[in-house]
């Protein structure tokens, strides 16, 4: 082979080799991560994912309160002791708020004027109905206001209206009350925590229930016996052995027996006063 031969085989050889290098350094161009291009998509696509959820979410609350999603139908169970008319205008419900803004919270804050609703429970049924079931306070002795009107009483002591003479209920009565008016300043309610917990055995034999200012109450019975309990704890023992003792012992009226101790009764003079 000539020289000049040679030369020509090796300046061809240069040129692929260069044009080799140049394939490689393309591919290697095309093949490196684009960090940036990635980046930019990964933002453009939340951003297009945000604005449709704000929109969705902004739509569907306009659609929720167009007049078809507005209370329409009301349905009040439970009333019993109050004028179902005055609860459900002051429920406020008549106003036709939208099915998302009623809540029971609300309506039992309304309704708190009402001294017999202790508690409510609403359900809704889309896409504009709402049904509202009262739990009322059951009545579990009566007593005498100021004004000498007798009053249902709950088991926490709150007034709940008006009741009749013959009410066949446990009287309340506080022993040297500082002032006239039940709950008597916020004395006295042991008695009313005594009279929810009468067992059925002799709870209709109790015609009146005392508490004095020192904690004591005492039960005094239509036959008439008296039964000291002391202050209103162990109730359960001291009531089983009231009624053994009712079941099992002769007693005579004016009899005071004194259970502040359940396993030892025993008969003393007069009750606390």
């Amino acid at each position: 082979m000539s020289r000049a031969t040679r030369r020509r085989s090796a300046a061809t050889d240069g040129a692929r080799a260069r044009h080799d290098e140049t394939v490689v350094a393309r591919g290697r161009r095309d093949t490196a991560p684009r960090p940036r291009r990635r980046l930019f998509g990964l933002v453009k696509f939340t951003l297009v994912t945000v604005l449709v959820i704000a929109t969705l979410a902004v739509v569907g609350e306009w659609v929720l309160r167009q007049s078809y999603f507005r209370v329409q139908h009301i349905t009040f169970v439970g009333v019993r002791h109050e004028p179902l008319a005055l609860v459900i205008a002051a429920s406020g419900l008549e106003a036709h708020p939208t099915m998302m803004d009623v809540n029971a919270t609300t309506v039992k804050a309304n309704l708190a004027q009402f001294a017999w609703i202790d508690a409510v429970r609403l359900t809704k049924h889309w896409p504009n109905s709402v049904v509202v079931t009262v739990h009322e306070s059951t009545a579990v002795a009566v007593a005498f206001n100021d004004k000498h009107v007798l009053q249902y009483v709950d088991q926490r002591g709150r007034d709940l209206g008006t009741a009749p003479l013959h009410a066949n209920l446990p009287t309340l009565e506080y022993v040297h009350p500082r002032n006239a008016q039940w709950p008597f300043a916020h004395a006295g309610r042991s008695a009313a925590l005594v009279a929810a917990q009468l067992p059925r055995a002799f709870s209709a034999q109790v015609a009146v229930i005392t508490e004095n200012d020192h904690g004591v109450v005492t039960l005094k019975m239509t036959t008439p016996v008296t039964f000291i309990l002391g202050p209103p704890t162990q109730l359960s023992a001291k009531f089983v052995a009231i009624a053994s003792v009712i079941a099992h012992s002769t007693l005579r009226p004016g009899d005071v027996v004194d259970a502040t101790v359940p396993g030892e009764l025993a008969v003393t003079g007069s009750p606390p006063s």
